[in-house]
């Protein structure tokens, strides 16, 4: 029997990989086509987006929704990988943890907030000539990345705590995709003169889904899925078309003069039986399918 598709939200443990974490849903759900709308550190916990089946098409329209995050940034150390499992390469003198005052933290909070240019951390997944940063940082090579643009929407300091050789700041980021916390963390310490990294790093939102709706993976059990239909219509919007609509849909063709129908240039489009026939977008007054979902059977 073909297993059911959906969108499965995730609780990420941390210590392992988000590829661990799909060779588990592989297993749970009996097959392997299952993708993810982006993955986490294996120190990070919380959040993932998971495909099973079919609704992996959906994954493209979630990949690029922005996020939350809460974190610990440590002052004091920098390290290789900008969080805590890498190698420490400067250490903080006494008087400069000293100088990191509460208002010059505020201070470079507010710096990094806003839309801002980030070079993303060495040890990353980004590729350089068809490999891996952090594949090419670990074998010794040096790694120059490109700065991006990113939104940091929000970057909210929770508390400050202070012990011997570290503070520490607690604080919540929302933020685009494509943003790199540890680069955060970085930014924050180079410009404290304190260096950064992270100590904890938890995603408990991808757009409009939160961390708690997700589910744990545990063996032999599989996860209750979100249907294709009320994921795209959370995402993009709902579009309600007649069963000739859906039939026309299907088979390429456009829906003449119904644009005016769309609040947005794109919508998920659902037949009278509550099932995603695709997502439709804008083609001058027309829509037209920029992705359908296969036909169940009858």
């Amino acid at each position: 029997m073909r297993p059911a598709s959906g969108i499965l939200l995730v609780d990420k443990p941390g210590g392992i990989t988000s590829h661990d974490v799909v060779a588990r849903t592989r297993r749970a759900f009996g097959t392997r086509k299952i993708g993810h709308a982006g993955t986490l550190d294996p120190m990070a916990t919380g959040l993932l987006v998971l495909g099973v089946e079919d609704a992996t098409r959906l994954l493209t329209y979630i990949v690029g929704l922005d996020k939350t995050y809460e974190t610990t940034i440590r002052l004091g150390q920098a390290t290789t990988t900008d969080d805590a499992e890498g190698d420490v390469v400067s250490t903080a003198s006494e008087e400069a943890l000293a100088a990191a005052s509460d208002e010059r933290i505020a201070d470079g909070v507010a710096a990094l907030t806003g839309r801002i240019s980030q070079v993303p951390s060495t040890f990353s997944a980004i590729k350089v000539d068809g490999k891996r940063a952090y594949d090419l940082a670990r074998s010794g090579q040096e790694v120059a990345l490109k700065a991006r643009e990113v939104t940091i929407s929000r970057f909210a300091v929770h508390g400050v705590r202070r012990g011997d050789g570290w503070v520490d700041v607690d604080a919540t980021v929302d933020c685009s995709s494509g943003t790199y916390i540890r680069a955060l963390a970085r930014d924050l310490g180079d410009a404290l003169g304190t260096g950064g990294h992270l100590t904890m790093l938890r995603r408990t939102r991808i757009g409009p889904f939160p961390l708690g709706n997700a589910a744990e993976l545990e063996d032999g059990r599989q996860p209750a899925l979100l249907d294709p239909a009320e994921v795209a219509a959370r995402v993009l919007g709902r579009l309600d078309v007649t069963a000739d609509e859906a039939r026309d849909l299907r088979h390429g063709k456009r829906l003449a003069a119904a644009a005016s129908r769309l609040s947005g240039e794109n919508a998920a489009a659902i037949d009278p039986d509550g099932r995603l026939i695709g997502i439709v977008e804008r083609r001058g007054d027309a829509l037209k399918s920029a992705m359908n979902m296969p036909e169940e059977p009858a």
